[in-house]
């Protein structure tokens, strides 16, 4: 079980989701595609990570909620988190320009 209240590096990325959901299961595949590290916690197998999300959700278990060196975000988009990430230090190792890329023959 993680403790969300211990100072985590300062260089991570942490997603806080739950199984079945089709927003974090979005973001975290943009993250993979990105390149970006992440320590992903999953809210429902975590009390402490679920206490951790409902504090920074008004209450609620929203996710996915991302924890950017210390930034906290509540449903983000894959942009968003790579932008910040980048600008706290941590940069993703994918290539940019998405996804998909045409090949040259």
């Amino acid at each position: 079980m993680t403790d969300p209240s211990v100072a985590a590096d300062a260089r991570t990325v942490t997603v806080y989701w739950r199984p079945g959901c089709p927003y974090c299961a979005s973001l975290r595949r943009g993250l993979r595609r990105a390149g970006l590290p992440t320590v992903d916690v999953d809210i429902w197998s975590d009390p402490a990570a679920a206490a951790f999300v409902r504090v920074h959700a008004d209450g609620n278990e929203t996710v996915p909620t991302v924890d950017i060196a210390g930034t906290v975000l509540v449903n983000p988009s894959t942009r968003r988190v790579v932008a910040l990430a980048d600008g706290a230090g941590i940069t993703a190792g994918g290539s940019s320009g998405g996804w998909f890329r045409r090949r040259k023959d």
